[in-house]
């Protein structure tokens, strides 16, 4: 597939949204999480408007909420919109607690469309490819600038798993599972099971 001057519009538009915000931890700009994002969901056959949508994921929680959606929309169309929408938890702002948030997520992940399901688990491998590099130099501490603390980060990203294993196990999500649970390994957490 070849990419488009539509996609190469998304990549500046997210990096100037994005533009003032660093990583959690390592500081790094937050460009840098929104490209490999991208590239996880380019390797696992992302469509160009998939991988726009990967570049946006966290443009409507992060950076404007539902008037950040209508100008995607009106950027890149409904596709797009419909994507970045379903991988975002919130668009109010302030936004809700954090577990109220991360718990509508869950509940709303078995209806999200393939192309959905194809960014979230994307940008979640990233997430915790991200936290147990950080846990590996930092240990515990990681975890403090976290809302959910260390257990509620832990419970999140296995029920992630468990959810889009029961939707469909692929490459994508059996790679999140090995993470998720080499990060159990290593904080020695039992992995939290839902019914």
């Amino acid at each position: 597939m070849e990419l488009s001057d539509r996609f190469l519009d998304a990549l500046v538009y997210a990096a100037r949204l994005h533009a003032s915000q660093r990583r959690k931890g390592s500081g790094a700009p937050y460009v840098s999480h929104l490209l490999r994002v991208c590239g996880i969901a380019l390797e696992h056959g992302a469509d160009e408007d998939e991988a726009i949508a990967a570049l946006l994921h966290d443009a409507v929680e992060d950076q404007g909420g539902r008037a950040r959606l209508d100008e995607i929309r009106a950027r890149y169309g409904d596709r797009v919109a419909e994507i970045v929408a379903g991988c975002s938890d919130t668009d109010q702002t302030p936004k809700p607690p954090w577990r109220q948030r991360k718990e509508a997520y869950l509940a709303h992940l078995p209806e999200a469309t393939p192309s959905m399901r194809l960014v979230s688990a994307a940008d979640k491998l990233d997430n915790v490819r991200s936290i147990l590099a950080d846990y590996l130099d930092s240990g515990d501490a990681v975890f403090a600038r976290f809302k959910g603390g260390r257990e509620g980060t832990l419970w999140y990203h296995r029920r992630i798993v468990e959810i889009l294993k029961q939707l469909g196990r692929n490459r994508l999500v059996d790679e999140l599972d090995r993470t998720v649970g080499e990060l159990e390994r290593a904080v020695g957490a039992k992995p939290e099971r839902s019914a």
